[in-house]
């Protein structure tokens, strides 16, 4: 598994950012983040029951992740057809506010190394990435845990202030450098 230091790999993917008819996909790549903080998570598959969870709280906190620079991405290795159907018929899913990517031929989970042994498909992972695309927090669920959006914010905070931040740290509090 890639982890803190490592570059993300390259990746091009489809993804679904909206549900109007002729605007429901696009492509996204590296290309696209580069010089902003990128959240990455995987969930396992669509149509399973802690997976929308996580994917509608993500979406619910988009406005956060925003504010600090940081674009937010979903990911699992459904299609993006799949990913639309899913959109289409969760109404916590509906109008969800980040593009969730279709790695269907398992190619970034693979790179990242994030693929169930058994099932082969992506674990829970949340990868931030920095404005340079090198990994700076990788953390990895079991199938069956869901993930703690507030911690990935607060993680986030943590890493932009570029300071040392003891254990439990929030904004506004010292860090040990300050």
């Amino acid at each position: 598994m890639l982890t803190i230091g490592d570059a993300l790999p390259e990746f091009r993917l489809q993804a679904v950012v909206d549900r109007t008819p002729g605007r429901e996909f696009t492509t996204l790549s590296n290309a696209d983040l580069r010089e902003r903080w990128l959240v990455l998570f995987f969930w396992p598959m669509d149509f399973t029951f802690v997976c929308p969870t996580e994917i509608a709280e993500f979406g619910r906190r988009n406005a956060d992740f925003a504010k600090r620079g940081a674009t937010v991405l979903g990911a699992s290795t459904d299609t993006h057809y799949v990913h639309l159907a899913w959109r289409e018929h969760h109404p916590e899913l509906r109008d969800l506010p980040l593009p969730m990517l279709a790695d269907t031929k398992r190619e970034l989970s693979t790179a990242l190394g994030i693929l169930h042994r058994e099932d082969g498909v992506p674990l829970r992972a949340t990868f931030i990435v920095d404005p340079g695309g090198i990994i700076r927090h990788v953390s990895v669920n079991d199938l069956s845990v869901g993930r703690n959006v507030d911690e990935t914010l607060r993680i986030l905070d943590a890493l932009q202030t570029g300071e040392l931040t003891p254990c439990g740290w929030r904004p506004g509090d010292k860090t040990l450098s300050g």
